[in-house]
């Protein structure tokens, strides 16, 4: 870890301008190089013959779980490092590789004793999520999401409204998960070293949509009440049409049997935790 490439998305929850110049200090602090920055999406990410063509043995990536996604997918092939630092929301992959340690200090224990690692992962066809891929109509509550953290409030109720209709629809179905109910308004599906673990919501009352609406909307919407888990290997869509689907927060369709399953990546992702013996 001594030719970095620098990712980082402005547009991120904790990622502004100041902190990411903080960053960049620190790394000099280090003797650390810089030797590419790439602010997504206003620049494209950097492509496999960018990052060698200069050089880089590490990719940093300063943003939130959707930007990582985006890059980690694009470098899945390459044979350099990736570090990924909390500059999102809620930083779900940077507390898995580096517990609630802050940007600085996950540099430097990186730079001292950072180790590659393969994370799990969901994947859907082309699709792949390292936090975690939700399926159904109650996926819709981002678009609430994605306003309230933009400050955007003329659009937050409009979107509040369209996501309510849709979550007090027919449902999703899945197959392939024994205990898994016959239809819920969303399954939240997490990649483990050897199965999935899904939560499927089942919100069939205002009352209970309500509680999962506004826990989506202000943070975890795991903590609403209509929430069970199963496990399973796979999971395989159960529809004749198109389904909404969220990778690590961003939107894709789903068809008809398209099989949901667990996937893992290269030795790549960097993490500072001790090694468990």
């Amino acid at each position: 870890m001594e030719r970095l490439w620098f990712i980082t998305n402005p547009h991120s929850g904790s990622s502004d301008a100041k902190k990411a110049e903080a960053i960049e200090a620190a790394c000099t602090e280090r003797g650390l190089s810089f030797v590419g920055r790439t602010d997504f999406p206003d620049q494209a990410l950097p492509t496999i013959a960018d990052l060698d063509r200069a050089g880089a043995d590490t990719v940093v990536l300063f943003a939130g779980d959707g930007t990582i996604n985006a890059a980690s997918c694009a470098l899945a092939a390459w044979n350099g490092g990736i570090l990924i630092l909390p500059g999102g929301t809620m930083n779900m992959l940077a507390k898995v590789l580096h517990g609630d340690a802050d940007p600085a200090a996950i540099l430097h224990a990186a730079h001292e004793h950072g180790r590659p690692i393969a994370l799990p992962y969901v994947e859907a066809g082309k699709h792949r999520a390292l936090v975690g891929t939700i399926v159904g109509p109650a996926a819709s509550w981002y678009r609430a999401r994605e306003h309230v953290r933009e400050g955007s409030l003329g659009r937050i109720w409009p979107a509040i409204r369209a996501a309510w209709r849709r979550t007090f629809g027919r449902g999703v179905k899945l197959t392939g998960a024994p205990g898994f109910p016959p239809r819920v308004q969303a399954a939240y599906i997490r990649a483990q070293d050897d199965h999935l673990q899904i939560a499927a919501v089942d919100a069939r009352d205002a009352r209970a949509i309500a509680d999962l609406g506004w826990n989506w909307v202000t943070g975890d919407w795991l903590a609403a009440q209509a929430v069970t888990e199963v496990r399973t290997d796979q999971v395989r869509i159960a529809e004749r049409r198109p389904v909404l689907a969220l990778f690590d927060g961003e939107p894709q369709m789903l068809d008809p049997g398209t099989a949901i399953t667990v996937g893992r990546s290269r030795k790549q992702f960097i993490t500072t935790a001790k090694e468990e013996a």
